[in-house]
């Protein structure tokens, strides 16, 4: 009995971490990896996607991304802007009003889902 009780207890231990793992992301996290990580990467040097990775994003002139291809259209649209919240909020609310012929289809009705994938967006640095 005293072995099956250290095995639950090993068990229990393993669940607990993992349900602590997975509430340590925050709501943003959660949302770009539902919503985003099908073409963006986040992490520091990961490869890009169908998407450029997202990895310190904010601060950034848009459509410098290494190594990624992006459209005329995009490039013409975001010649001489900078990713800073504000245009991550208009980005993320419509990208065809910022940039009309982007090829991201992805927008975010809900200003608080906005406002969480913009905070996560800037913890990436």
């Amino acid at each position: 009995m005293t072995g099956l009780l250290a095995s639950r207890w090993v068990q229990g231990m393993a669940l607990a971490g993992v349900l602590c793992s997975a509430q340590a992301q925050s709501p943003g996290e959660r949302l770009a990896q539902n919503s985003c990580a099908q073409c963006h990467s986040f992490g520091k040097g990961e490869p890009n996607g169908v998407g450029p990775n997202l990895y310190g994003l904010l601060g950034k002139q848009a459509a410098s991304s290494p190594g990624f291809t992006y459209s005329k259209q995009y490039v013409e649209a975001m010649k001489g802007k900078t990713w800073d919240a504000a245009l991550l909020q208009r980005w993320l609310t419509d990208t065809q009003a910022v940039a009309p012929g982007s090829t991201m289809v992805y927008f975010q009705d809900d200003p608080k889902k906005r406002a969480a994938l913009i905070e996560y967006l800037q913890s990436l640095k």
